[in-house]
């Protein structure tokens, strides 16, 4: 309420900011929600359909078209607010971080004085968070630092975000012992900086950031490749958000990414921890973490290679209520579409439950919303139902589902009577 309050006081009905976006998002899924339970109710239909099931029903799924239309707008405004304001708190973080830093070592230095190490890991962190900030800067409205981990759907991307945080730690891991090498005199100090840069130390560093990017880009090409091949759904998400690590497209649980989030976070740590301890060298991992990585890289690549399937009509028939007699399919009559995969992962929002389309011979059909309290039998992943027109003519026809992602089954063959 507080909220409310704020958006009517301080802003006007055409604020495009993050509150009142955010605020119109909350009411258009309210008035939304409100609509589907009225109409799974009986309530609210106009006396001309209430008579015919078919027309009330048609009316009843275009009314929550439109609603949902709106509720799918506003959330996209939501999600560009959002991502416009993460972007210029992603850069104070990023500042806040560095004076942390300052902080700490400040009070380190207070029992045994300060050194060059110190300085150089200062500006190394000032370098770095000014170098993150004029790329945040370039991406603001498209997530400041998010930018380069978002993928085409909108989505944190867990193959870019493990590069790239290798990627931040080892430009940091070398900026550190090269700020020293700049400010050093010819000597043993000088050499042992040179060492820390030994190809035979850091090689399993580097393996680890080579095998993260090229599978970062070769998860890319599989993915173009099965979308291209209708082998792969994919839909756009309003934003993207922190679970998307961790899960795939329906918001479900994903192991093959939550093991290589989890593996390749508890690496990075000790590559941390081992540049805190030894900060005149890049951070030695042993080749037993480094193949840790690269075995839960596997299993990642693997899940993608085998993620994806194309929506399959295994069978039509003829809807029967209680009471009908059984009969052959004919126009009016309700038919059930029976398969697998109609409602890809990402698609349950009811805007895109809308997009699904049965083509019955040349003729399109919309697949009607049917609410239900809490949400809708019709359509789902498994069973479709849809009326078949009078436009259609009799005899042998094509069945064919073309889902929200625009990817077209199977075609299976009905005849339709007089």
């Amino acid at each position: 309420m507080a909220v409310q309050e704020m958006s009517r006081g301080t802003h006007t009905a055409a604020c495009l900011c993050e509150v009142c976006a955010r605020v119109g998002h909350r009411r258009a899924v309210a008035a939304f929600l409100e609509k589907r339970d009225e109409f799974a109710a009986g309530q609210g239909l106009p006396a001309a359909v209430a008579h015919s099931l078919g027309a009330s029903r048609q009316w009843v799924s275009d009314e929550l078209t439109l609603s949902a239309r709106t509720v799918a707008d506003r959330g996209r405004e939501a999600g560009t607010s959002w991502l416009y304001l993460f972007s210029r708190r992603a850069v104070l973080a990023v500042w806040i971080a560095a004076g942390t830093l300052l902080v700490v070592q400040v009070g380190a230095a207070l029992g045994t004085g300060w050194s060059t190490a110190r300085t150089a890991g200062l500006l190394a962190a000032l370098v770095l968070a000014g170098l993150l900030t004029v790329a945040a800067r370039a991406q603001s409205l498209r997530g400041g630092l998010l930018a380069p981990i978002v993928g085409e759907d909108n989505r944190l991307s867990t193959s870019k975000a493990v590069p790239s945080a290798w990627l931040v730690l080892t430009a940091f891991a070398a900026l550190l012992p090269a700020l020293r090498l700049a400010a050093s005199s010819p000597g043993p100090e000088r050499q042992a900086l040179y060492q820390g840069f030994a190809l035979g130390r850091a090689l399993p560093l580097l393996a680890v950031v080579a095998l993260t990017s090229g599978v970062a880009v070769l998860v890319r090409r599989v993915v173009c490749v099965r979308i291209m091949s209708q082998k792969l759904q994919k839909l756009p998400a309003d934003r993207p958000c922190g679970a998307d690590l961790l899960t795939d497209d329906a918001g479900r649980g994903s192991f093959p990414d939550a093991q290589y989030v989890l593996v390749s976070t508890v690496v990075v740590v000790y590559a941390g921890v081992s540049l805190a301890r030894f900060p005149d060298r890049l951070p030695q991992l042993p080749w037993a973490l480094a193949l840790l990585v690269a075995l839960s890289a596997a299993v990642y690549l693997a899940a993608k290679y085998a993620e994806g399937s194309r929506p399959l009509v295994l069978s039509v028939v003829r809807r029967r209520e209680p009471g009908d007699l059984d009969a052959a399919v004919r126009p009016g009559d309700d038919i059930e579409i029976r398969g697998v995969g109609f409602v890809p992962p990402g698609a349950q929002t009811p805007e895109m439950l809308a997009r699904l389309v049965v083509r019955i011979g040349a003729v399109h059909v919309h697949v009607p919303l049917v609410p239900v309290a809490g949400g809708f039998t019709n359509p789902s992943d498994a069973v479709l139902t849809v009326l078949v027109p009078a436009e259609v003519e009799p005899g042998r026809v094509d069945v064919q589902v073309v889902t929200a992602a625009g990817v077209e089954s199977n075609r299976c063959t009905i005849d339709v009577a007089e």
